[in-house]
């Protein structure tokens, strides 16, 4: 079988493929596929270069021992570089949208509105009565916060 005759260059194939997975398509915000797909590539360099013996146990040992080592010396760093977030929150065109508001608005009793066909979330730290021309000055997920236009 070809696996079991080209073991390192399979173990190398299928670390590049479990690290290309956890950082292109679930954008490095989980880590086991990156220590598993490292550990994979590392053994299969070593099977390549015939440091560990080509079979199928000491591939699993040694994914095993790699994937380990490499969870215990690289999580917090890891999650350290996760925490690296800019506090500053993106621009938005949204903001400074004006209109007229359709319903009443306070902040036990958020409104909706519907624009470019999504219903959102009207809130506001002040009464804000129907018929005012409003103003849009923050967005988050479906919600926009609002104030009377001065």
């Amino acid at each position: 079988m070809w696996l079991s005759d080209n073991l390192g260059i399979g173990l190398i194939s299928l670390g590049l493929l479990l690290l290309a997975i956890e950082i292109l398509v679930l954008g490095f915000s989980t880590f086991v596929l990156f220590f598993v797909g490292g550990a994979a590539l590392i053994t299969g360099i070593l099977i390549q270069f015939g440091i560990v013996p080509d079979t199928a146990l000491n591939a699993t040992l040694f994914v095993s021992l790699f994937t380990a080592v490499l969870a215990v010396f690289l999580w917090k760093p890891l999650k350290n570089m996760q925490k690296d977030v800019d506090p500053k929150k993106a621009s938005n065109d949204m903001i400074g949208h004006q209109f007229i508001l359709a319903a009443d608005t306070s902040a036990e009793q958020p409104a909706i509105y519907q624009y470019s066909g999504i219903n959102w979330r009207l809130v506001s730290e002040l009464p804000i009565a129907s018929g005012t021309k409003v103003e849009v000055i923050a967005v988050d997920v479906g919600q926009i916060t609002i104030k009377p236009c001065a």
